[in-house]
């Protein structure tokens, strides 16, 4: 889990999206190791890589809208293997019928190795929905990453 944010990173806010979304993991069982970076391209993407060195899911929470300031998308990408843009375009279209402000969300998932990595956006609402959207195929999508085989069910 890496919040992404200036205020957060100098001690000058509070990590209300990163303490949510490290309760909402933790309840699905997941061990969670959180980091705060500003909203720099290069220590967003140290911190994901680093991460995706041993962890099977990487989420972000911050950076993914308009200002110039916002660059989780860009250092995500940078470092990924593979997009996944199913997820985020399921992420973005849950979000306009949320809010009209869903429109500016620039967010991207992806793969890194066997490693699922996903921007959510930096508002609490914003984490708590789209961790709502995601949460049923993220064991398939783990399974998956991790080389088991998996069973295809009628659904």
């Amino acid at each position: 889990m890496v919040t992404v944010s200036d205020g957060v990173a100098a001690g000058e806010r509070k990590d209300e999206s990163g303490h949510l979304l490290v309760k909402l993991l933790e309840a699905e069982r997941y061990d969670v190791e959180h980091r705060v970076v500003p909203d720099e391209r290069d220590q967003i993407a140290a911190a994901i890589r680093e991460l995706a060195q041993h962890v099977q899911l990487v989420l972000t929470t911050g950076g993914t809208g308009v200002s110039p300031r916002d660059l989780t998308p860009e250092a995500t990408e940078s470092v990924l293997d593979r997009p996944v843009p199913g997820i985020a375009e399921a992420l973005r279209a849950d979000a306009i019928r949320q809010t009209p402000h869903g429109l500016l969300g620039r967010g991207v998932a992806g793969v890194r190795g066997e490693t699922l990595i996903v921007n959510l956006p930096g508002s609490p609402g914003g984490c708590r929905d789209g961790f709502q959207l995601i949460k049923p195929a993220l064991g398939h999508a783990l399974e998956l990453l991790s080389g088991e085989r998996s069973e295809h069910k009628p659904t």
